[in-house]
């Protein structure tokens, strides 16, 4: 580096050299590569100060990635798909899912016994109703796995979007909302699950309750048509007085 920098310090001699042997020109050198070694220094400042300025740029680039909002949302599609499930579940005509009315409606069409002064009439009257509320929780369960079935081609479509956008995302905040929506749809799914579950177990509690009660209704008429007097004893009889 030094022989560099004293070759650049002799050309620049022989180039300031004046022609006319009567001027002389002391010039030092050592002062002179001092000078070229201090605006080296200073260049090479310089350049360290512009690629720093280039890495903050990029840096505040790729926070600004970062803030960027993912401009794909699936939340409508969600509450839409459990909105109409739970619309279903709300206009079944079976026993109120509601836990107060639920205890009443099923302690008068599903008594454990019947009392003495219940008619034949109520008897069978009961018994058509515990078949429609029976007959509607099917019907219920039905209408929510088909309601589930239609839900399936939304959510591949919205499973597929939203994996895209996860793996095209420009920063990090585009891919946690892409996960948090997958998030969701995985959750939505869960609580159809749910929704499924409990409208089939009921349909099918209730149908059990029906059967246990047309039991209970034919021992109670079996035993009104029996009555309770003294029942035939048969006995011989001598025709001859023997």
């Amino acid at each position: 580096m030094k022989k560099t920098l004293l070759a650049i310090a002799a050309a620049v001699l022989m180039t300031v050299m004046p022609s006319v042997q009567a001027t002389v020109v002391v010039i030092d050198p050592a002062n002179l590569i001092q000078n070229i070694l201090t605006a080296a220094r200073a260049l090479q400042q310089i350049n360290n100060q512009i690629q720093q300025l280039q890495n903050e740029a990029q840096m505040l680039t790729n926070q600004a990635k970062n803030l960027t909002s993912l401009p794909f949302s699936a939340l409508n599609q969600l509450q839409s798909a459990l909105s109409a499930t739970n619309q279903l579940i709300q206009q079944g005509q079976g026993l109120a899912f509601n836990v107060t009315q639920l205890q009443t409606q099923f302690a008068q069409l599903y008594p454990v016994s019947y009392t003495a002064s219940t008619t034949g009439s109520q008897m069978a009257l009961d018994a058509q109703q515990r078949w429609m509320k029976s007959l509607d929780a099917l019907r219920t369960a039905t209408q929510v796995q088909a309601q589930a079935v239609q839900n399936f081609a939304v959510d591949e479509q919205t499973l597929t979007d939203l994996v895209n956008r996860s793996q095209s995302a420009v920063g990090a905040l585009q891919a946690t909302q892409a996960t948090n929506q997958l998030l969701a749809l995985q959750a939505r799914q869960a609580i159809q699950a749910q929704q499924l579950q409990i409208t089939q177990s009921r349909a099918a509690a209730l149908e059990q309750a029906r059967q246990v009660l047309v039991q209970e209704r034919a021992n109670e008429v079996r035993k009104r048509f029996q009555g309770g007097g003294t029942p035939y004893t048969p006995y011989s009889v001598n025709y001859y007085g023997n």
